[in-house]
């Protein structure tokens, strides 16, 4: 959640696109999905939103950027090989707890989705989702 001075910018709402004018730069989202066709198309839809975007096709991936620092939401996947989306929740839980996550998963399992919300997470979409779902989540992540 962003605090007023907390941080070292100032973010300003626009009709959902979000700012940073003290930098120059728009909020990074960040989108950790093993399909690729997700991370070809969902940051082509944040940037519509005005969102910064970065996409990883794995949470090993995105730990090992230089974007975990700066990544103001988080869209994750819940079912990946190797490090799933439930325990990139509980590594950046112990690193960055103060980073919303939005979980995306097109397992119809409502126990996970209760699971990881339990764990703190902001939201969680089944795919497929609509545009006006994930903006308004997103934008409930950063508010």
């Amino acid at each position: 959640m962003l605090m007023p001075g907390r941080y070292k910018f100032t973010v300003v709402v626009l009709r959902g696109e979000h700012e940073v004018f003290m930098t120059g730069k728009r909020l990074l989202v960040s989108v950790v999905d093993d399909d690729e066709s997700v991370r070809e198309s969902l940051p082509d839809l944040l940037r519509e939103f005005g969102f910064e975007v970065r996409a990883f096709s794995s949470a090993e991936e995105f730990l090992t950027s230089d974007c975990v620092d700066q990544t103001r939401c988080l869209i994750l996947d819940i079912g990946m090989p190797g490090m799933t989306g439930p325990e990139l929740q509980q590594e950046l839980k112990n690193r960055r707890p103060e980073i919303p996550i939005i979980f995306i998963t097109a397992q119809r399992d409502e126990t996970i989705c209760s699971r990881v919300l339990e764990q703190g997470a902001t939201a969680c979409l089944f795919k497929p989702f609509s545009d006006t779902a994930l903006n308004d989540a997103v934008n409930a992540a950063l508010e």
